[in-house]
């Protein structure tokens, strides 16, 4: 019997350095290294324009301390010039921007007298944490109801799905967050009412923390995912009869392909294209979709930060805050491109913008 020779060491080295050079000189690497280029004059542009925006707002932080008789106007100078609030706006924007660059340093909290980096560490995780968990949910839902109503067009099922996703879509976001909080409270103590902990959390086990987190997650994930699953069905119900209508579908209906094989492998797959881009939007929704059901359900994310930012008119928050928008907008768009490549071979990413 014939055996089969194991490859050396220096050929499963020249295999590897083949690998690696065929990485950075493929497409998709040029692809991305082009994309985050244009990211990074992207964010400098969106950093300037917020900065200038946020400038057009009469007054500043010290303007609410200035209406205290007990602060002297002496304080309110020192504060000032250690905002550096009293420099030309042009100057603090570049000063920001040198800060990030050489330090990485993105700024103080003039409201909560820390630096804006700690702040969104600790919110960041549980507005993901809420976002996620609805991304998922929606998509778990939608796609599959969104098919069966395809597949079943015009019949009692689908008329059905149909008028579920127009009430759903009818419902702004902040009606079905207060209709679930009113729900917490006619059933409580069976769903907590607000926040992420019970008062008990730190008494509790690693497992029963996460348990407890869960069971305050479920009422904020389904007030988010309510309109996103009722638009998402629609789109996924709208895409896939469209494909089911193409001629090569109908050639491999008579082929005698099963009907299973022709809708999950032949139709879905063209039709998902669409839903990836939809996705991609998605993701850059994370961290401000939440928003809503943070503020009703006092969920401690982004949402109230952001808002009590604006409010006082912390700049350097507020700048952090687009910025993050803006960073996971351009993330989101590059994975929506580099999915649809390697669903769907015949996309050039050289056509994509």
């Amino acid at each position: 019997m014939a055996t089969t020779k194991a490859p050396s060491s220096r050929q499963r080295l020249d295999s590897a350095k083949n690998n690696l050079t065929n990485a950075f000189t493929s497409e998709t690497f040029f692809y991305v290294v082009k994309r985050l280029l244009q990211a990074l004059l992207t964010l400098l542009l969106a950093s300037a324009l917020s900065f200038s925006i946020i400038q057009l707002a009469p007054g500043d932080y010290l303007d609410t301390w200035r209406q205290n008789p007990q602060i002297s106007p002496e304080t309110l100078d020192a504060l000032t010039i250690r905002f550096g609030l009293d420099r030309h706006p042009v100057e603090q924007y570049f000063r920001w921007l040198t800060q990030i660059i050489t330090q990485g340093d993105f700024g103080y909290s003039f409201k909560y007298h820390r630096p804006v980096t700690e702040l969104l560490w600790e919110r960041i995780p549980n507005t993901l944490l809420l976002s996620f968990s609805s991304l998922i949910l929606t998509w778990a839902i939608a796609i599959p109801l969104g098919i069966i109503s395809a597949v079943r067009q015009n019949t009692t099922l689908d008329k059905l799905l149909r008028t579920l996703s127009y009430m759903g879509q009818g419902f702004p976001s902040f009606i079905t967050a207060l209709l679930f909080l009113f729900l917490a409270q006619r059933l409580s103590p069976l769903f907590p009412v607000g926040g992420m902990t019970s008062i008990y959390h730190n008494e509790l086990t690693p497992f029963g923390k996460v348990v407890d987190i869960a069971w305050h997650m479920i009422l904020p994930t389904l007030a988010l995912s309510i309109t996103s699953f009722a638009g998402l069905q629609r789109i996924t119900r709208g895409e896939l009869l469209d494909v089911l209508r193409q001629d090569y579908i109908q050639t491999a209906r008579a082929k005698g392909l099963p009907e299973n094989r022709v809708i999950y492998v032949h139709a879905l797959r063209n039709a998902i294209n669409p839903l990836i881009t939809i996705l991609g939007f998605e993701f850059a929704g994370l961290l401000s979709g939440a928003f809503i059901a943070e503020f009703f359900f006092n969920w401690p994310g982004l949402g109230r930060l952001i808002l009590d930012a604006v409010r006082s008119q912390d700049i350097y928050l507020v700048m952090v805050s687009l910025m993050m928008g803006a960073v996971m907008l351009i993330i989101g768009n590059l994975l929506a491109d580099l999915l649809l490549k390697s669903i769907d071979p015949r996309i050039k990413l050289a056509n994509l913008k």
